[in-house]
């Protein structure tokens, strides 16, 4: 998680000074280290990159690996989207990854169907808690070692 943390404050750093052409846009405004919150929507989370645009906003997420980009990838990118779209109240019809050591980002539409599915799981998530019920653990196992709440789960340890 330290490399991580390292290798997301060198990027934002370098960022700066970058264009905006890793994401094939010629304009943007962008904002780094947004923390968004939507009561709406009872959620919030810190996005890496923000980019407004005159008529739409676009997530972008900074992430320190070379493994291809995963569905909980690009759920999380449709969260980030809804999340930006209440804050600056502009559409988020797309998202990007940028690969660390790759240099490189990746575009994610998002649809109307990612949107919903999103939508599903928030209020499950919601139910859980007001229920007091655990979710089951992922069942992909080989994400639990790097993962930020390990110390915390009972599932794996």
């Amino acid at each position: 998680m330290e490399e991580g943390i390292a290798e997301h404050a060198r990027t934002t750093d370098l960022e700066h000074r970058r264009g905006l052409h890793a994401y094939g846009l010629a304009d943007g405004e962008r904002f780094f280290g947004v923390e968004l919150r939507s009561a709406r929507l009872a959620l919030a989370g810190r996005l890496d990159m923000v980019i407004r645009r005159d008529r739409e906003v676009i997530p972008v997420e900074f992430k320190n690996t070379r493994e291809p980009l995963g569905l909980h990838h690009k759920y999380q990118l449709t969260a980030y989207s809804l999340l930006v779209e209440d804050t600056f109240g502009l559409p988020a019809r797309q998202a990007f990854v940028y690969f660390i050591p790759l240099k490189r980002a990746q575009a994610v539409e998002i649809t109307p169907a990612m949107r919903a599915y999103t939508h599903r799981v928030l209020n499950a998530i919601r139910g859980s808690i007001s229920r007091e019920h655990m979710p089951e653990g992922t069942r992909v196992v080989r994400r639990c070692h790097v993962c930020e709440f390990l110390p915390y789960c009972n599932d794996r340890w």
